[in-house]
């Protein structure tokens, strides 16, 4: 068994939509980012690389690489699952977090979990999903920002 960590942040800026865990919400801000700064599924990603001894997304999906411009993070995602499958894992458990003090994130965290599943090709019921504020502290309890933690446990 491994264990991974990844963390991700974006900023925010006045926009119509984000999108996290690869569902679009509809609000008024947007996330910049050099892809579409799904900050979940970034994390996400980080975590599968860092339980499989990978580098981390950076590396294998840079931001200065124009392929990855405004890349939809599932497929970097799909990616990622595939890559970590090669070094011969599959993940058991993936569970997330992410910190926004809006919008409110709970009516779509079950339709995240079931999306973020079927990119990896596992049961929803190996995926958790969760969301928090930061009761107004620091700079995503100010909206300045967006972020995610995510774990995973991966099996050989």
């Amino acid at each position: 068994m491994r264990i991974g960590h990844g963390y991700d942040v974006h900023r925010t800026k006045p926009g119509d939509g984000i999108v996290l865990g690869g569902v679009r919400i509809e609000c008024d801000l947007a996330l910049e980012a050099h892809s579409d700064g799904d900050v979940l599924t970034h994390a996400l990603i980080d975590a599968l690389f860092g339980a499989a001894g990978l580098p981390d997304i950076g590396v294998h999906f840079p931001d200065n690489n124009a392929r990855y411009k405004d890349a939809n993070s599932l497929e970097l995602l799909e990616e990622a699952i595939r890559l970590v499958r090669e070094e011969g894992f599959d993940v058991e458990f993936a569970d997330m977090t992410v910190v926004a003090q809006s919008p409110k994130l709970a009516p779509f965290t079950v339709k995240m979990r079931e999306t973020i599943a079927g990119a990896l090709d596992i049961s929803p019921s190996r995926v958790n999903v969760k969301a928090t504020t930061e009761e107004k502290l620091g700079f995503t309890g100010s909206g300045e920002g967006i972020s995610a933690h995510a774990v995973c446990l991966l099996e050989e």
